[in-house]
């Protein structure tokens, strides 16, 4: 039998279906069944899951002769349906990748439950993505009542004789018995698995009515049929829903609002125990059936709201108006020869070339204090012994005011004035494919509002631009143009680690990772898209590695743009690095690098191992972001070694040995030539020695002057 079934109604939504059929079908969790109820759709509905049943026999389509209405359409897709557990998904939202292996996982811990609740999030028509909202460690019944948050065992469906009601907010009746009548055999799954979709038109959500009514019928259909224990357990989760439908001015409108409150009222007090007494004011108003009780509670709520706002800005401003006056003063005091102030990728914490230069420092210059800048919310990945400031804070306003030396990748926040004396090496964060600086200007996908302005007013402030080979040091010149700077062309310290290290070293991260010796490890790590929200990899990674076999391991490294992980399933052959504090030691324990357009291939080249380019969208990335240099070309010095644009073309490159052939080591070491000539493990003293100690350094080998 099928492990699910997944049953979409479908009315209307032609401009968001094909998403969400692709969404469910291209799950690395195949076993599978799509059932797509077209509810008599006047669009184009019924012909795009037509579409997708003629070619995947994993779908079906149910058409419906006259509009039922969602609910009878779900319950028309779940009597065709024949899997173990029913989803329902409505037509315009999204099954998050792997999100099926995790159900599968979740529900086969917990011995096969009725019931398993699963998180959600939601995304608006901007794209951006934010969290569900629901807390699933509480009371199972205070989750949202909606039919797409749950998976349920269809036996238990069926046996139950739940249904979905006639009529608007149709999920309510069957989600919140469901919970009732499993009981202890629910469990939980605190994983995002759907993504609900937030419509600016078209959505009942956000069109206001008195259809809206309907949540208080449909409570009133579950309390009058459940017994008095269930509804002594019910009433405050009711009391919350209600009182939330009025409050969303998208569903009630202002003319609306007292009838709306006597109907929930009626309700509350024909089904409330006796000596019930709600918790919050505008459940005791509710009880007690006073609008105006309830109003009073609303504008008082309303005042104090605006009364904290209020207060917060005017502490923001007078914090702000001290910190400026205590700077200003700052600046009025000497330098400090001895104190330098660090910053890394917007103050995430201690990395990439700062980082390498700081500890070069510490050995060579030890009377040079150096701290790092940081945000109150990484803090905590600042190693034991390195002294920092918050940013924004007095200490680090009195650190930018005083220190002789500023490094950075980024650069540093609030807008600080540099003094005569200071001196800021720019040491940047990457080698240059995609278009940067001024350059960006005709790729405004990609620019998000930035200011060229103070693009240039910035780099005005920079003395030295370090470069990690000449490409850059050409790009960086015309992108920032300035004559405040030179270019420091001494390769880049981040990348000193890998002529240091040995095997030992290379054994020692594998085993941190969990990594069996005698195992082929593949570094994923692909880049951030301007046109992409979230880690969306355009690679199936759990079918990936199993067509691979047990002998390879796959490090999945998601752009840190993306947050701590990388969202992945449990698999055995998967290793979820995105939260690892150096990307080096992953560079390090990798066989080879498999990635897209990230300036990551630059720095393993220094490593001179297999580089594979998996570049399925390389136009659309090209027409969106600008490139330097055309990746896939396939020439000396443009292209590292072997390319694929599909998955198919991916795994048969592993398995087949393309992946490292003579050619491709050709392609890498002219590849190495052009962009890593003067890395050789000394690039981190030859900076120390320039900046803080006056003298060049060891020259670096690609170098001859």
């Amino acid at each position: 039998m099928t492990r699910f079934s997944v049953v979409v109604p479908a009315h209307r939504v032609q401009g968001y279906l094909r998403a969400c059929l692709e969404s469910v079908l291209t799950q690395s969790f195949g076993d599978l069944e799509l059932v797509v109820v077209d509810d008599a759709s006047p669009d184009a509905c019924a012909a795009i899951a037509a579409e997708y049943a003629e070619r995947d026999p994993r779908a079906q389509l149910v058409r419906v002769p006259a509009q039922a209405g969602p609910g009878p359409a779900r319950n028309i897709g779940a009597d065709r349906a024949t899997g173990d557990h029913l989803l329902f998904l409505d037509g315009d939202d999204l099954l998050l990748p792997g999100a099926l292996a995790a159900i599968d996982a979740a529900l086969t811990a917990a011995g096969d439950p009725d019931v398993l609740l699963c998180a959600h999030d939601r995304v608006d028509w901007w794209d951006k993505v934010r969290p569900g909202g629901d807390d699933l460690t509480g009371d199972p019944l205070a989750v949202t009542p909606a039919a797409w948050n749950r998976v349920v065992r269809r036996a238990f469906w069926h046996e139950r004789r739940l249904a979905f009601s006639d009529g608007a907010y149709e999920d309510v009746v069957p989600a919140l018995r469901a919970v009732l009548d499993a009981g202890e055999r629910l469990a939980v799954l605190d994983r995002p698995c759907v993504r609900w979709r937030e419509r600016r038109a078209g959505s009942f959500a956000r069109s206001p009515g008195r259809t809206h009514f309907a949540v208080v019928t449909r409570h009133e259909e579950l309390l009058a049929a459940a017994t008095p224990e269930e509804r002594a357990r019910l009433l405050p989760h009711t009391a919350a829903h209600l009182l939330a439908v009025l409050e969303d001015p998208g569903r009630i409108t202002e003319g609306d609002r007292r009838d709306f409150f006597r109907e929930a009222s009626r309700l509350h007090r024909t089904h409330a125990p006796g000596g019930t007494a709600p918790a919050t004011p505008e459940g005791r108003a509710l009880a007690t059936g006073s609008y105006a009780a309830y109003e009073g509670v609303r504008k008082a709520e309303t005042r104090r709201l605006r009364l904290t706002r209020q207060l917060a800005r005017q502490k923001k401003k007078l914090r702000a108006r001290a910190m400026r006056a205590a700077y200003r003063a700052d600046l009025r005091r000497a330098l400090d020869p001895h104190l330098a102030v660090y910053g890394a990728y917007w103050n995430r914490g201690v990395s990439c070339n700062p980082a390498a230069i700081h500890a070069k420092a510490r050995e060579l210059a030890p009377h040079i204090r150096g701290v790092w800048v940081v945000s109150s919310r990484n803090k905590h990945r600042v190693p034991p012994g390195v002294e920092y400031v918050i940013e924004g804070s007095r200490r680090y306003w009195q650190a930018m005011a005083t220190a002789t030396y500023l490094i950075n990748n980024s650069s540093f926040p609030g807008g600080f004035t540099k003094r005569p004396g200071q001196v800021y090496l720019q040491t940047h964060h990457g080698t240059p494919l995609k278009t940067m600086g001024l350059d960006q200007r005709r790729y405004p996908a990609g620019t998000h509002g930035i200011s060229f302005q103070k693009v240039l007013d910035h780099t005005d402030q920079w003395d030295l631009s370090l470069s990690a080979n000449p490409h850059s040091t050409e790009i960086w010149e015309r992108v920032y143009p300035s004559a405040a700077y030179r270019p420091l062309e001494a390769g880049y310290p981040r990348n000193d680690v890998y002529f240091s290290a040995g095997p030992e070293e290379v054994a020692r991260v594998r085993a941190q990772l969990g990594v069996d010796d005698g195992r082929t490890v593949l570094l994923y790590a692909p880049t951030h898209r301007d046109y992409q929200k979230g880690f969306l990899p355009r690679l199936d990674l759990r079918r990936f590695a199993e067509r691979l076999g047990p002998s390879y391991v796959v490090l999945v490294r998601a752009h840190y743009f993306y947050g701590a992980d990388a969202g992945l399933e449990e698999h055995p052959q998967l290793v979820d690095v995105t939260g690892h504090p150096r990307v080096e030691e992953l560079c390090l324990a990798a066989d080879a690098l498999v990635t897209d357009y990230s300036s990551l291939m630059f720095d393993y080249a220094c490593l001179d191992r297999p580089i594979v380019t998996y570049a399925p969208d390389w136009q659309a990335y090209r027409l969106a972001r600008g490139t330097y240099f055309d990746l896939l070309s396939g020439r000396p010095g443009e292209t590292p070694g072997a390319v694929a644009t599909g998955e198919d073309e991916l795994a048969g490159l592993f398995r087949l040995g393309g992946w490292d052939t003579p050619e491709t080591t050709a392609l890498r070491a002219a590849f190495r030539e052009r962009f890593c000539p003067y890395d050789d493990g000394k690039a981190a003293e030859r900076v120390v020695r320039r900046l803080f100690l006056g003298t060049g350094g060891p020259q670096p080998a690609g170098r001859t002057s």
